[in-house]
């Protein structure tokens, strides 16, 4: 888990840099009326965020369930699918906008008349860069998929310099305050977009779009997948309106400006949580769909012993560091913006090792399908903590309501999960599977499935006697436990083939082979490169029928194929 996070906090950090950017300039260059704008606008973008959630989340796990089965028709028809829908919402939403700050219709959001004019300029601005904040987030994703993930990090550097570059010249130079910081941030989103679709443009990807006329089964599926994980994104959007409209009442602009600035910055280290979130679920995925109890509750206990301490350390020094931070974007301790950002970063980061809990356990229930209690769980921690308690406290304490309504709202959240589990058990949670809640039916005993490790052709050849014998031994019929080894050696030596050749790496192919209820789940898990979607397509779809013909017998007899290429580890799971 630790050799896995470093490259997801990288990549969880990077989406932050904009707020930053934008925040520091909004602060030094154009004044605390500046970031109000930018912290009011923050609710709209976290929506458009949920947005861009949905429908990655619902075309990538469409699209890896169709690469898996070979279906190549239907992957470009998710492909071209979720590019349209992207397409719509962007215009739509840039209408809707633009539209907003044009006629003055802004009072949803503030009331103050110093900032909703800077507000209507700077939506304005940000309305440009709508149809590439949700088309990057897509492409991102195909680029995954197509093996070229190194674009997006190209893309990301391009997206920081322009950002920097013309926030530098629109702001500091031409003095385009508010319109300028949001235009600058929009162009850098048009230039990050850029990157990514030559790609697909140049003819050198497998994904075509189509003007096909779209399955609406397709549309509701990826709807459907999507949402719930663009739920907490919802829900934060609303609580951000709530929040914001709170500060303006009881503190004014400047609380505003406050929070902005706080919450801007620590969204830079909220980027260690995301990623060891990240992991967590890609491990927590294949444990449960290798039926393994025991590696399914390490990887919550690696969160309680490794992770919440690492996290309470990184807390710490945020709250030593509370004024130089502050000083980032307000350099006068006289002036009221002052102290009310510094209790931001004395109090806000208490909510980092609290929240570790709540975002493991939401990845967790997902996996599991409790989508229910997630709703409940993600409803409580996005929106009805934090504005209730903000609610009742800031008549009495004023600004630092919000950030303790925060933290209450990590003890809220836990105490949730401790309900819930004690409800579901029955008493207290005593132990890891008791407060996960783990079905005694859930995971494959010990003498329900077996492991084998293959580094040569030599060894693979010989895994499909090994298998077949134990599937035997567990009751599976003969047809079966044939089929069970015969298809793990085709793609074990498909990976030795294709996978050990591409480098000059020692690489190795390890099979799970569990029988459990009837049924025989192969699990091949490798450290090659990714699978190139054109070259499965070429050995399942041979015109040669004497070809590759032990692979597209593996596609024909499996009851389902799931393909996932996880942080450097190709994954492939078979079900007979």
């Amino acid at each position: 888990m630790f050799r896995l996070l470093p490259v997801q906090v990288i990549l969880a950090a990077v989406g932050t840099v904009n707020m930053i950017v934008s925040s520091y300039f909004a602060s030094n260059y154009v004044g605390t009326e500046a970031m109000s704008a930018v912290g009011l606008y923050g609710p709209l973008n976290m929506f458009f965020g949920a947005v861009a959630v949905m429908l990655v989340g619902g075309s990538s796990i469409l699209c890896g369930e169709y690469l898996g089965q070979n279906r190549q028709d239907k992957l470009q028809e998710v492909y071209s699918l979720d590019l349209l829908l992207s397409v719509l919402a962007g215009l739509l939403f840039t209408v809707i906008i633009i539209f907003l700050a044009v006629f003055d219709l802004t009072g949803f959001l503030t009331q103050d008349t110093t900032v909703r004019p800077l507000l209507n300029r700077y939506l304005i601005g940000q309305a440009i860069g709508i149809i590439p904040l949700i088309l990057s987030s897509q492409f991102a994703s195909f680029l995954f998929i197509e093996n070229k993930g190194r674009i997006t990090q190209l893309a990301v550097l391009v997206f920081i310099m322009v950002n920097l570059v013309l926030n530098y010249l629109f702001v500091a130079v031409m003095h385009m305050e508010a319109f300028g910081l949001a235009l600058a941030s929009s162009l850098g989103m048009w230039a990050y977009l850029a990157v990514e679709v030559w790609y697909f443009v140049s003819g050198r990807s497998h994904l075509r779009f189509t003007l096909k006329k779209p399955d609406p089964k397709e549309c509701a599926n990826l709807f459907r997948i999507g949402l719930p994980g663009a739920m907490i994104n919802g829900y934060q959007t609303f609580r951000g309106l709530i929040v914001n409209r709170l500060l303006e009442v009881y503190v004014g602009a400047v609380g505003i400006s406050a929070f902005a600035a706080a919450n801007n910055l620590l969204a830079l280290f909220w980027a260690v949580p995301v990623g060891m979130q990240a992991v967590s679920r890609m491990l927590m995925s294949v444990a449960i769909g290798e039926e393994d109890r025991r590696s399914l509750t390490e990887v919550m206990r690696v969160a309680f012993r490794q992770y919440i301490p690492l996290m309470c350390a990184i807390s710490a020094a945020l709250i030593l560091l509370a004024q130089p931070l502050t000083h980032i974007f307000y350099k006068d301790p006289s002036d009221p913006v002052y102290m009310m950002t510094v209790w931001g970063f004395r109090i806000l980061p208490l909510c980092m090792p609290l929240g570790i809990v709540c975002m493991h356990y939401v990845c967790y229930a997902q996996a599991t399908d409790r989508q229910r209690f997630v709703h409940v769980l993600t409803l409580f921690d996005g929106l009805i903590s934090v504005s209730l308690f903000t609610a009742i406290l800031i008549p009495f304490i004023g600004m630092n309501s919000v950030y303790i309504a925060n933290v209450i709202n990590g003890i809220v959240s836990i105490l949730i999960i401790i309900i819930y589990a004690t409800k579901m058990n029955g008493h207290f949670p005593r132990t890891m599977d008791e407060l996960m809640v783990i079905p005694d039916s859930f995971g494959a005993g010990e003498d329900e499935y077996t492991e084998i490790s293959v580094r040569s052709i030599d060894e693979a050849v010989s895994i499909s006697q090994h298998i077949q014998e134990f599937c035997l031994s567990k009751g599976i019929d003969r047809r079966r436990s044939y089929y069970g080894g015969l298809a793990a050696e085709e793609m074990v030596v498909n990976v030795i083939d294709h996978g050990f050749a591409k480098d000059k790496k020692d690489h190795s192919v390890d099979v799970r082979v569990v029988c459990k209820d009837d049924e025989v789940i192969l699990r091949i898990k490798d450290d090659c490169v990714p699978f190139d979607p054109v070259e499965r397509n070429h050995l399942t779809e041979g015109g040669d029928a004497a070809s590759n013909i032990g692979i597209r017998m593996v596609y024909s007899i499996a009851n389902n194929i799931k393909y996932q290429n996880l942080f450097g580890l190709n994954v492939l799971t078979i079900r007979i």
